[in-house]
């Protein structure tokens, strides 16, 4: 059974995308990501409006430990971003799945290469 939610995709850069509703995909990290990161204590996240590209690197999380980039598993206008996330970086580590998502995004382009949970499973095992 995988530790990651089944309905969600994920990129090779750990982050999670839910399927489209209401026009947009969500984007946040996954579980695995986060507790790499340690305490994640600041986000920087793309603005309402700009375009990001798959692949691309739209913002950072910084924690204890280190800075890291975050990337966008795909391309198209961002629609939201989670201020609950910027107000408390903390739900990054504490809710990565449900309150710690990142941002929504019309998405215009999506990656083939993007994995299934039981396939993430498997490359962080690796």
């Amino acid at each position: 059974m995988s530790i990651n939610p089944e309905q969600l995709r994920y990129s090779k850069e750990h982050e999670w995308l839910s399927a489209p509703a209401d026009g947009a995909a969500t984007v946040g990290i996954t579980s695995h990501a986060a507790d790499a990161l340690g305490d994640v204590v600041f986000v920087q996240l793309p603005e309402v409006g700009a375009t990001v590209t798959a692949g691309e690197t739209c913002g950072e999380l910084e924690s204890t430990k280190s800075v890291s980039d975050l990337y966008s598993p795909v391309g198209g206008e961002v629609t939201e971003v989670n201020q609950d996330v910027v107000d408390d970086p903390s739900l990054v580590n504490s809710a990565p799945f449900e309150g710690g998502w990142l941002f929504r995004v019309k998405v215009a382009d999506e990656p083939s290469d993007l994995l299934s949970a039981a396939e993430y499973d498997a490359f962080i095992e690796n």
